[in-house]
Formats: structure tokens, C-alpha cells, sequence
């Protein structure tokens, strides 16, 4: 109950459900080099961003909340990439990863947008 109230729960209850249904596409890859190889790739990147967000919105200082939002902005930009290349490898179909790409690129608008004005408040905090 305590999460919900936390401000920034809402986006860290999308990112586990992002890193659930990223867990969810690895399960139905087929047995190849190359699946194998993106699956493990995308493993990481794609459940990296909820405890790195998780640890932003736990920050020692604006500097710390800046560095693992960007953290977690990376990992979500190169899962972007290997579920891409899961389309265009045509190991998935892409209508059953459309609804995953798109949640992730909404996710990466989200914190790249948080970013912009955390960064713009810290140059602000600078001035004064």
C-alpha cells in the first residue's frame, strides 16, 4: 500500500510489468544461436530498468537521481533494439511484439522526458 503512495510508483509498477512481459517473449523464442544470444541480451536490459528506477527515486542527491534515470533510460533504448531485432530476425511475429515495443518506447519518452527536467532543475540549483 506504502508503494502506491511514493511518488514515481506508478511508472516503476509499468517498468516490472514491462520487465514481466519482456520475461514473457524470452519464454517463447525458438532454440537458436541466435535467439539464444538476444535472449540473454534482452534479459538484462529489459529488467534492468524497473530496480534501476527503484534506486533513482531512492537518490542520495540530484547528481545520483540523474545518473540511474540515465541508467535506466539506456537499458530501455537497447531492449528498444533487441526486441527490434526479434522482428526483423522474424524469430517472433511482430503483431505478438507490437504491444511490448510500443509500451517501451512509451517508457523511454516517459524518462527521457523526466530527465529533461531533472537535469534542468539541477542547472537551475546550480545558478542559485
Amino acid at each position: 500500500m506504502q508503494n502506491e503512495m511514493r511518488k514515481g510508483a506508478d511508472i516503476e509498477d509499468r517498468l516490472l510489468d514491462f520487465a514481466v512481459r519482456v520475461g514473457k517473449a524470452i519464454d517463447i523464442l525458438p532454440d537458436t544461436r541466435l535467439a539464444r544470444h538476444v535472449a540473454g541480451q534482452l534479459v538484462r536490459s529489459g529488467t534492468s530498468p524497473a530496480p534501476n528506477y527503484a534506486e533513482a527515486c531512492a537518490a542520495e542527491s540530484k547528481r545520483d537521481f540523474i545518473h540511474k534515470l540515465s541508467i535506466a533510460l539506456k537499458e530501455l533504448r537497447e531492449s528498444s533494439v533487441w526486441i527490434r531485432l526479434i522482428v526483423k530476425s522474424e524469430l517472433i511475429p511482430e503483431q505478438r511484439l507490437e504491444q511490448l515495443q510500443d509500451e517501451c518506447d512509451q517508457l523511454c519518452k516517459i524518462i527521457a522526458k523526466s530527465l529533461v527536467t531533472a537535469k534542468s532543475n539541477s542547472s537551475h540549483s546550480d545558478i542559485t
